[in-house]
């Protein structure tokens, strides 16, 4: 007999979460004025809003944070995770960060300046904040494929090299201070990007003239499916690969609460020294001195030990596959998802799920809402309330995809939860037909507004 699965870890510790009415959530998304980033944690009974920092840290990590070295410049802790991201990514130079949002502003304050554009496969939220608060242009070039959710395209978050040429030939080199590359494509389904993408993405570049930079929040997962989907690369070690991949740019941001497996940090590594001189001074400005940038000693020791755990098959393997789970689940139940299942989370594709809600209405937002009032279940829309307006017209902007994200923490929740979860958004189906409005906003903000976005039923 062929022995089941089982994850390669065992609970030490234990949270208890408390379970509500549905006449309770019913009150309380009110008073959150249907935003579920306003709801207090208490009143969550399973919080998938997101992977970011909410994981569960390991023994090894726990026993680093007690060893932690909180000298302001220089600390043992800055060199143990600057050797760790050195052997990780091959990039000489580290400026940590608060988070990953910090990163992208540190950088961009040296490299992006009004009128400029960023081409890159479906650049996330703060990203693309970050560049329109510049008075920049994000300009998205991910492949077709990515767009049709029953498409089972292996590598969904690949850039459409035609569709970036085209950026290449109409802009001056001057006005495209980079290409960015997201590790995996978040916006676009936590879809990967493969090798042979990334190696013809560079030698397009090249041509150019222009550098590539890495979004890198989940890198390690993009590690994964090169390893499982891509030809020629099942024998590689996740290490192995992630080098390879960083290979082909001269910079990175990331976020370290998602693939550092931390609850908060952030970094910047880099190749290139005058790069480097010039974003340590925003370091210093905006995070702190240039060997801790907002982090403490042992958050940098701990994040140090997460990414070499990261980058291991085991936790991975274990990792992805709670996802699988439940996808695979939503599948069985007939819930439009994007297809194949990607690494850090289900997505739900709201138009198809709730086709009698108009799309000025918000239908993502519905049915994250739908879900939350089910079953207590805090998801998150990324869909046209995310997309935020656009900045020269100030009308909505329709993505292609309206999307409900069921980001999967990390060693967090047991596949009962996912069982769960799959049956609250099947019970959410079955009354589809009855869902026949959304809503409408009463107050946003400038920019972000999703965070922080007021809505009434419409």
């Amino acid at each position: 007999m062929k022995l089941p699965y089982a994850e390669p870890f065992r609970i030490k510790m234990v949270e208890e979460i408390q379970q509500s009415t549905r006449e309770q959530r019913e009150q309380w998304l009110k008073e959150a004025n249907y935003n579920l980033f306003n709801l207090k944690s208490s009143q969550v009974f399973i919080d998938l809003l997101t992977d970011s920092g909410t994981g569960a840290m390991s023994d090894q990590q726990w026993g680093a944070l007690m060893t932690g070295d909180e000298s302001y410049a220089g600390s043992r802790s800055f060199q143990q995770l600057h050797e760790t991201v050195q052997k990780i990514s091959g990039y000489q130079y580290l400026l940590p960060t608060h988070q990953g949002r910090a990163a992208e502003n540190v950088l961009f304050s040296v490299l992006v300046k009004e009128g400029d554009v960023v081409p890159g496969n479906s650049h996330f939220d703060t990203t693309k904040g970050h560049i329109e608060f510049r008075k920049a242009h994000a300009i998205d070039c991910t492949v077709d494929e990515a767009f049709d959710i029953e498409n089972l395209y292996p590598f969904k978050g690949n850039i459409d090299l035609a569709k970036l040429e085209h950026v290449y030939q109409i802009y001056p080199k001057e006005k495209i201070p980079f290409c960015l590359i997201t590790i995996t494509c978040n916006s676009s389904g936590g879809q990967p990007v493969s090798l042979e993408n990334m190696r013809a993405v560079k030698e397009l570049s090249d041509r150019y003239g222009i550098p590539i930079y890495f979004d890198s929040a989940r890198f390690a997962e993009n590690a994964y499916f090169i390893r499982q989907r891509e030809k020629g690369q099942e024998n590689r070690s996740i290490k192995e690969t992630a080098r390879e991949v960083f290979s082909y740019g001269v910079g990175m941001t990331m976020s370290s609460k998602k693939d550092g497996l931390v609850n908060i940090g952030g970094f910047i590594a880099l190749n290139d020294e005058k790069i480097y001189r010039a974003a340590s001074n925003f370091t210093i400005i905006y995070e702190g001195f240039i060997t801790y940038g907002g982090m403490a000693g042992r958050d940098m020791a701990a994040l140090a030990v997460g990414l070499n755990e990261a980058t291991e098959f085991p936790y991975l393997e274990s990792r992805i596959s709670q996802v699988e789970y439940l996808g695979n689940k939503m599948i069985e139940y007939g819930i439009p998802i994007q297809k194949p299942i990607g690494g850090h989370a289900v997505f739900i594709d709201a138009l198809k799920f709730l086709p009698n809600v108009k799309r000025a209405e918000y239908p993502a937002q519905t049915l994250a809402n739908e879900i939350y009032k089910e079953a207590g279940i805090r998801t998150v829309e990324i869909g046209t309330i995310l997309a935020d307006r656009d900045p020269d017209t100030r009308e909505n902007r329709y993505p292609k995809l309206e999307l409900v994200r069921l980001a999967i923490p990390r060693r967090t929740y047991t596949n009962n939860h996912m069982d769960y979860i799959a049956a609250a958004v099947k019970n959410v189906f079955d009354r589809r037909d009855e869902i026949l409005k959304g809503y409408h906003i009463t107050w946003e903000s400038e920019i972000l507004r999703h965070f922080t976005v007021k809505l009434e039923e419409a």
